[in-house]
């Protein structure tokens, strides 16, 4: 410590303006002077401040976070995600196809008939390897003897002949077999040949129709149990190519029917009778599973870079550009099926058997048939031809017919009444594993981004899909199940291509962090050091009271 005394000459000339100042200097053990402290805080302020950082921090977490997550919470409505994967795994429904077959059987006494039918059946039933397509015989009631049955897929009339034949009626699903009388079983036999014969050519008749639901089984998620057995390679492999041919099936199709021509003749044809006369009888007997809307037009189109008047398949890409025809769209966003007459002379060499051709090795064709897009017909006609009659379309309008079937996935065996009606199972049955393997992948999807919203709506069309599934699992072999498959596999389109989680799914978390970063961190730096340096100072000033309570005690 020093004293720094006034000079004599100042405190002599104002003794009471220079009061004796005393400077007091710390120093170290050393003499080496040390940095002065700042005074102690007041508690008052070490309050305040402790009161506004707990402030911020209560704003931040009562009031900040509850806005932020209910302004920024997904909607995820609640979905029956086990159940829905029950579905597209073949837990919740068992394939089962009930065919319910009358047999007309005019003369034969009713205890003949009954025996016939009892021998028929279990012929039947040792013949059928498909638990689930269930071929039920029942006799036709009397009323009904001499028309068939129409609550019955297929109608036989027993009819008395010299041999056994088997026939198919071309307008009607009915069966007509004519057997010798010697034939007719007693009462006491354990079998029968007619009744054998009976039951292979209903087993022949509907063999298509399982091979084609055994593949649509074997190809999604269904429990092995629940497929037929016994599909060959060659058959399957058909199966594949008629499925790839085939349009994916729709409510309705729009029909557009082009004649191209390289110049201005011919500039008309019939074509709105042609359709009337040759097209229209299978497209009535197709409304119970196809509407159908139809335009046509004229087309004038260059001839073709070709010199060879037979063309192999490989050159039709390069005989006609499809990217380059001038079709009309769709109308009302059907999928279209175009039918092409286009005037030339050539025709188109077809290398090896194709059923769907109709054409024998090494013949020649006049059209070709374009997988889930349509047909085109070459057509030769004289060059002075100006108008084209609808006689003249008839050999094209058939090919269309043929080949709409093809497209709409009919199956090639037995009449066509029997064609259309296995066509309606087998779209049923398609429909519903279509619309149960979208519910699977949906809910996966929910699983997999627990992020994504999940609307109402999505919801509720997963609840009328589930529905709509389980009706048309209880009636898969009739009309009414079409119905329902048909809304169901609507319903779970609709619902999977929601537009709302579509959008979700291109935006990862990684763009959420990217996002909120640059936002809060400002703000949260300035509260988290605060919150630290406030506990430190805490902290220090517990330390320093501790040490000073030991002081009091040792003095």
């Amino acid at each position: 410590m020093s004293i720094q005394q006034p000079s004599p000459d100042n405190e002599a000339a104002n003794p009471d303006e220079n009061p004796v100042t005393v400077t007091e200097t710390a120093t170290t053990k050393n003499g080496a002077p040390t940095k002065k402290q700042p005074p102690p805080e007041k508690p008052s302020d070490v309050r305040r401040r402790s009161h506004i950082i707990l402030s911020f921090w209560l704003i931040v977490l009562c009031l900040g976070l509850p806005i932020w997550w209910k302004t920024t919470t997904i909607y995820r409505a609640d979905l029956p995600l086990q159940e829905m994967l029950d579905w597209s795994d073949g837990k919740a429904c068992r394939p089962v196809f009930p065919l319910r077959i009358s047999i007309q059987a005019n003369g034969l006494q009713e205890q003949e008939a009954q025996n016939l039918l009892r021998l028929t059946q279990h012929a039947l039933d040792d013949l059928n390897d498909f638990s689930g397509h269930h071929l039920r015989l029942g006799l036709a009631a009397p009323s009904t003897s001499d028309h068939y049955d129409s609550e019955s897929v297929l109608t036989i009339r027993l009819l008395p002949g010299e041999t056994t034949t088997a026939k198919f009626d071309a307008h009607e699903p009915v069966l007509d077999i004519t057997y010798p009388p010697n034939s007719i079983p007693s009462h006491t036999s354990s079998s029968s040949p007619l009744a054998t014969y009976v039951a292979g050519q209903l087993r022949s008749a509907f063999a298509e129709e399982q091979a084609t639901i055994s593949y649509l089984l074997s190809t999604n998620s269904v429990p092995s149990d629940h497929r037929p057995q016994g599909l060959s390679s060659d058959v399957a492999d058909s199966l594949a190519k008629r499925t790839t041919r085939a349009l994916k099936y729709a409510p309705t199709y729009h029909l557009t029917f082009s004649l191209f021509t390289s110049g201005p003749l011919p500039s008309s044809w019939d074509i709105d009778q042609a359709i009337e006369e040759y097209m229209k009888p299978v497209l009535n007997v197709l409304s119970p599973i196809h509407n159908f809307t139809i335009d046509t037009q004229v087309q004038l189109y260059a001839t073709p870079g070709v010199q060879n008047q037979v063309l192999n398949k490989e050159d039709l890409s390069s005989f006609i550009n499809a990217a380059e025809w001038p079709l009309s769209p769709s109308i009302g966003g059907a999928p279209t099926v175009n039918f092409i007459v286009f005037i030339g002379n050539q025709t188109i060499a077809v290398p090896s058997q194709d059923p769907d051709e109709g054409s024998a090795p090494g013949s020649a064709s006049h059209s070709w048939l374009i997988p889930q897009w349509g047909t085109v017909y070459l057509l030769p006609l004289p060059h002075d031809t100006t108008h084209l009659s609808a006689e003249a379309l008839k050999q094209p309008l058939l090919t269309f017919t043929s080949h709409l079937l093809s497209l709409t996935g009919t199956p090639q065996s037995g009449s066509l009444p029997l064609r259309l009606s296995t066509l309606a199972r087998i779209r049923s049955a398609d429909l519903l594993l279509r619309a149960s393997s979208t519910l699977g992948s949906l809910a996966r999807l929910a699983l997999a981004l627990p992020s994504i919203s999940i609307p109402g709506r999505v919801a509720d069309g997963v609840t009328k899909t589930i529905r709509h599934l389980r009706l048309a699992c209880e009636t898969l072999g009739g009309p009414e199940g079409l119905a329902h498959a048909r809304i169901a596999e609507a319903e779970a389109e609709r619902a999977f291509f929601e537009k709302s989680m579509v959008g979700q799914l291109y935006f990862p978390d990684e763009h959420k962090v990217a996002v909120y970063l640059p936002l809060l961190g400002p703000v949260a730096v300035p509260l988290v050091m605060g919150l630290l340096n406030e506990l430190k100072a805490w902290r220090k000033r517990r330390r320093e009271a501790a040490e000073a309570g030991k002081e009091k005690k040792r003095e």
